[in-house]
């Protein structure tokens, strides 16, 4: 028999988990003595606020591709560690955020820093949910896991209820996740997308997301560098791409430079690998025409429910990153000038002018 915490932590270590970021609260003690009672339990980062545990494990779960967990207390500890849930989502990063919850037999009275969990990320995160009995916590679990690393990547918020973390249970934990293969390209989709290359004088690959593996950028890049066809980088994932590579361009990010958006809008197609057009990205919904660009667009992304939302493509493909990366075929075309005026255009943007003031830059 295992009490809740017992189980949640057990379940976490089964599933891979090997971290966690938070602040300790009261609603969530028997996690907490679990974690120190567990042999070989994840390592838990104690954190001064919960806004920043939650933005560290953001960013644990872009890097790694697993879940970032967070804990934190009910009420403001949660409200704290909202932005970071805003963040996940916006950045389509896997997370988990683990929420002290009053008792079952308080909710609905406006208990102590009561709130509904629900409702308040139901819009905000992929999934909220509440755990409202112990033999429950390994089915929501490995749900709240596959639901935050398929498809478009995302927060989950997972409530727990104090009473129900101390009750027993004689429920096995978790011992793996489920184990989910990546789409795959169509065949026929992968024919149309070189046809359209091949009637293209100015392509453009526009990428970012998550969920990239090291082959999957790798193949990636190999493609683009054998067919001279210039990379931008979508707002906030410079890193997906090597920059030093000679057809890197920019970033298609806040205050966008002209050179980025020169390359965007003087492209005939457009390669959106794994981007879900965000603000920044289109610079305010005014570098593309909506709801059909200009260019002729080919949209690629793991969540049928991104392709088509802003942007009407020319060409849909659902896949995953990086078996679509590994889909892709050999092409040439007339493309080393055009990708040569966009990489130039984005070293010459390093340099720094010369400033007006007594100051000066080393270079």
């Amino acid at each position: 028999m295992r009490n809740g915490g017992q189980l949640l932590v057990e379940s976490l270590v089964g599933l891979g988990a090997t971290k966690a970021f938070g602040v300790p609260g009261e609603s969530y003690l028997a996690v907490l003595d679990a974690l120190h009672d567990t042999p070989g339990a994840l390592d838990y980062v104690l954190c001064r606020q919960e806004g920043g545990a939650a933005f560290m494990a953001a960013a644990w779960g872009k890097l790694t591709g697993q879940p970032g967990i967070c804990m934190v207390t009910r009420g403001p500890g949660a409200t704290n560690a909202s932005i970071g849930v805003h963040t996940a989502m916006q950045d389509s990063a896997p997370m988990l955020l683990f929420v002290g919850q009053v008792a079952t037999d308080m909710r609905g009275r406006e208990a102590f820093q009561e709130v509904d969990y629900r409702a308040v990320f139901g819009t905000m995160a992929k999934w909220a949910v509440e755990i409202d009995h112990v033999d429950r916590i390994p089915e929501i679990l490995s749900r709240a896991w596959s639901v935050a690393t398929s498809g478009r990547p995302g927060p989950v918020v997972i409530a727990l209820p104090e009473d129900m973390l101390a009750d027993t249970s004689d429920m096995a934990p978790l011992s793996g996740p489920v184990p989910l293969a990546q789409p795959a390209p169509d065949a026929d989709a992968m024919d149309r997308l070189s046809e359209l290359l091949a009637g293209a004088a100015r392509p453009v690959i526009l990428m970012g997301g998550s969920g990239w593996s090291d082959e999957g950028r790798a193949d990636l890049q190999a493609f683009a560098e054998a067919a001279r066809i210039p990379v931008v980088a979508a707002f906030r994932f410079q890193d997906r791409f090597d920059n030093r590579s000679d057809v890197y361009c920019g970033e298609a990010g806040v205050g966008m430079p002209p050179h980025v958006k020169a390359v965007l809008q003087g492209a005939d197609l457009i390669l959106a690998v794994n981007v879900r057009f965000g603000e920044m990205t289109t610079d305010g919904y005014t570098l593309f025409d909506l709801p059909e660009m200009r260019q002729a667009l080919v949209h690629v992304h793991a969540d049928a429910a991104e392709i088509g939302k802003i942007y009407r493509p020319a060409l849909g493909i659902v896949a995953g990153v990086n078996a679509f990366a590994a889909a892709l075929k050999p092409c040439e075309g007339p493309w080393a000038d055009w990708c040569a005026e966009g990489r130039a255009a984005y070293l010459a943007g390093l340099e720094l002018p010369d400033q007006p003031s007594p100051l000066t830059w080393a270079r």
